[in-house]
């Protein structure tokens, strides 16, 4: 019998283990601070924690703050009773099968697929109706398992497979090619690649990539990313002699990315300043002995490649359509007509799969798939399992294509999908450790400061008594035009299996409700993503599901900054805040890795106005004299999306100042990253780590019972 956990269902009881927590304060690491104030703008900004920027592999003082703080960290979860029996459930849930989406070239198949508690997942090839065989196994690279595939792209024939490797978890990338006969690996080596697409000739004699010059050693993890070039690397030749496609050194902030249609014809050139959907197109006729051409000009609005016709290029813009449309371009001309217009739902991608358009689209934050002809008449609805989100859809000349499915209590599901028939067959359906029927998802909406209606998710255990208010875990992202759309995750159904209740909010920044939502919560309006947050923990109060004393807010990266920023601002209405690789330090974000992209929707530090919209809410520099809740911040050291340093900073700051006796913590992962091929084992172990902390904190029990 699946093992359940019982939640604490009175008052009382949550306030007496509350009570109960609240021990003698915890003795810090002493932490150094320097003299450090820079006057930006007229204004004095102290920064005495300065010195935890540099990098933790090159500064041994850094390096020893850190091992202090993960002695205490690790000391403090050790105490909690509950810890080992989250880890073991966490375990069980994770041991399940899951595969990635398949992708088809002619005959020959190739997807992902993880047997339960790999570390790593396992790449397979399959020629028709075949027996699979693994193709690449990462999980013999690196003894902790540290070592991913990360992108891969087969050549159009099936014959070759380039792929990228990330240790450690940093953006970084080396490519490689492999012999998908033969299996294994030709001499071709990329270094220096990241943020990169693989983009094949027709014919398989080579592929583009994006890369960046090689950086000096000690500046890998923290030097900022200018100047990306597009290259051309021919099979069977050394990096060396790879050709420069496209690069804008008279632009240095621009990054480049390179498509080829399906037809081979064309290489369609991507090209941003930040991660704000606006975009510069260039093109080449790749049997012409000519470079690339401006098609569209400007970083204006967005414009996704989703297939292609001849001279004919189609794609999904918000150019005229804040909810955005689907468009075709005369790729000699540049003349635009539009094939799908804007409707009530948000267009997040398009592909011409076979002869028609499958459009996936968000309606209140949940996939709804149409399909069109070549002209745009509506030719049906794609057939969806129920409330979630559908992924994939492969465009090409076949009408055989596949997609995912999943939900909070549905893991992700593989379809087989015919455009030409419009019907959908699950190929792979997980077999996992629970019952999906014993859990329920809705949607209710509520009201912001400024009476926004804003949307959020709800899952729980059916058996949940609602007329009593339970342990709630809140999380949002809001930024950067990304949607928080519903999703599978065994360490979310962890929680509510232990009776906590489990809420995704869709707050402004995200792209949920297209341009004019991500706009509400960019720059100057980015309080609103704070105010749209602080709603939802109200909202889940008014209604009964859960009090301040249960409620725990958690993110990660822009949602790091998310938390920081509202535990500053509303530190009563929480009992427990879980940051993770946050941004922290809005004031110098933009001087490591990648952070200069992201002004697209902070600002710029540089610029008067920008600097007082973000000095007013960065994490970092409005902690305060006050009674915070538990706070439990985790990175990792090899983070060189949002450098650590962010996290070490508001962590000192939040232990050297009077906010309480609660524990304000900082968990440093090694050999990990922002996120992206982490092993399996280090995302159960952290995820017991931030239950064990967040059950303590809001009296939620994890007893089983038989």
């Amino acid at each position: 019998m699946i093992a359940r956990f019982l939640p604490v269902g009175t008052l009382a009881m949550t306030a007496l283990l509350a009570s109960a927590a609240q021990a003698a304060p915890l003795a810090y690491p002493a932490t150094p601070t320097v003299n450090q104030t820079d006057v930006q703008h007229g204004t004095p900004v102290t920064d005495p924690y300065r010195w935890l920027e540099n990098d933790v592999r090159t500064d041994p003082k850094v390096a020893a703050w850190v091992d202090a703080e993960n002695k205490v960290t690790n000391a403090y979860l050790a105490t909690l009773p509950r810890r080992d029996a989250i880890k073991s459930r966490l375990t069980e849930l994770w041991n399940y099968e899951r595969f990635g989406i398949p992708r088809l070239r002619g005959q020959t198949k190739f997807y992902t697929r993880n047997s339960g508690l790999q570390n790593q997942a396992v790449l397979y090839v399959q020629q028709g109706e075949g027996e699979p065989r693994v193709l690449i196994d990462p999980n013999p690279w690196a003894k902790d398992g540290a070592t991913a595939l990360a992108e891969w792209e087969p050549s159009s024939d099936g014959r070759f497979l380039a792929y990228a490797v990330q240790d450690g978890g940093t953006d970084w990338r080396t490519i490689k090619v492999r012999d998908v006969a033969i299996g294994t690996d030709l001499p071709d080596t990329i270094e220096w690649a990241k943020f990169t697409g693989i983009a094949w000739l027709k014919d398989g004699s080579g592929f583009f990539y994006s890369r960046f010059a090689a950086p000096a050693a000690s500046e890998k993890f923290q030097s900022a990313n200018l100047n990306q070039q597009l290259m051309f690397h021919g099979l069977g030749t050394p990096q060396a002699n790879d050709n420069l496609i496209y690069a804008t050194p008279d632009r240095p902030k621009l990054g480049h990315r390179g498509q080829v249609t399906d037809d081979g014809r064309w290489l369609v050139i991507t090209s941003s300043e930040g991660t704000d959907d606006r975009y510069e197109v260039g093109v080449m006729e790749l049997s012409k002995q000519q470079g690339p051409r401006t098609l569209i000009k400007g970083l204006d609005h967005s414009w996704e490649l989703a297939g292609s016709d001849d001279n004919t290029l189609f794609f999904t813009t918000n150019k005229d359509a804040p909810r955005y449309r689907l468009v075709a371009v005369d790729a000699i001309t540049g003349t635009t007509a539009e094939i799908v217009p804007q409707g009530a739902a948000t267009i997040t991608s398009a592909a011409l799969v076979g002869k028609r358009f499958v459009i996936e689209t968000l309606s209140d934050a949940k996939s709804v798939v149409n399909l069109y002809e070549r002209d745009g008449k509506p030719a049906g609805t794609v057939p969806l399992p129920g409330i979630g989100t559908a992924a994939g859809f492969e465009s090409g000349d076949s009408p055989v294509t596949h997609f995912a499915f999943s939900s909070f209590n549905q893991p992700t599901t593989i379809f087989a999908y015919n455009s030409a028939t419009n019907m959908a067959e699950a190929i792979r359906t997980p077999s996992v450790a629970f019952n999906p029927e014993d859990f329920r998802v809705s949607q209710v909406f509520f009201k912001s400061r400024d009476g926004t209606r804003v949307p959020m998710f709800v899952s729980h255990r059916k058996d949940l008594d609602l007329s009593k208010p339970h342990p709630t875990l809140l999380y949002a992202y809001g930024g950067f035009n990304i949607s928080s759309t519903p999703a599978f995750s065994p360490s979310r159904l962890a929680w509510m299996e232990m009776g906590g209740v489990f809420v995704v909010a869709n707050i402004r920044g995200g792209g949920e409700y297209g341009k004019a939502w991500h706009d509400g919560g960019r720059l100057a309006n980015k309080q609103n993503v704070f105010d749209d947050f602080i709603a939802a923990g109200e909202a889940l109060i008014a209604k009964g599901l859960t009090t301040p004393q249960q409620l725990v807010v958690q993110g990660g990266s822009n949602g790091g900054l998310l938390v920081g920023a509202v535990v500053n601002q509303r530190p009563d209405l929480f009992a427990a805040a879980l940051p993770a690789v946050g941004v922290m330090d809005m004031l110098r974000f933009d001087r490591f890795t990648a952070g200069r992209y992201w002004i697209d929707d902070y600002g710029d530090p540089g610029k008067p106005a920008d600097f007082k919209t973000l000095i007013a809410y960065s994490p970092y520099h409005n902690i305060h004299a006050g009674d915070y809740p538990a706070i439990l911040v985790t990175t990792a050291d090899t983070d060189d999306r949002v450098v650590p340093g962010h996290s070490f900073k508001y962590a000192a700051a939040l232990q050297a100042a009077p906010t309480g006796d609660k524990p304000h913590l900082i968990r440093i992962e090694t050999r990990a990253g922002h996120g992206s091929g982490k092993p399996t084992a280090k995302i159960i172990a952290e995820a017991a780590d931030l239950w064990a902390f967040a059950g303590k904190w809001t009296g939620l029990t994890t007893e089983p019972t038989k």
